[in-house]
């Protein structure tokens, strides 16, 4: 598979709660994985074992910028989220440090 799957994982207040609590990753996605794929590569890419995913596609917002040359109209692009659910003996380091 060329085209990268993972993007990047989502830091927020929330989301750290679920990773301390309920043991939920959750990362931002290519916007056309399906779950099968955001499942294999997660596994592949941690080692570990994905008991469920939820998936969020979110909307690009219109954005207007008002300049001296005038006004430039555009929208944000859109975005797709996986909520990955571990399984109870697995974990994920986002924060790992190789020194």
């Amino acid at each position: 598979m060329i085209r990268s799957i993972l993007v990047k994982p989502v830091i927020t207040e929330k989301m750290t709660l679920l990773q301390e609590q309920k043991n939920q990753y959750a990362f931002e996605v290519d916007i056309n994985a399906t779950k099968v794929d955001i499942k294999n590569a997660v596994q592949s890419k941690f080692n570990v074992k994905v008991e469920s995913i939820r998936t969020i596609t979110s909307k690009g917002k219109r954005k207007s910028q008002f300049t001296r040359r005038g006004r430039y109209e555009g929208f944000r692009p859109n975005r797709k989220r996986a909520i990955v659910t571990l399984a109870k003996d697995s974990k994920i380091d986002l924060f790992e440090t190789t020194a």
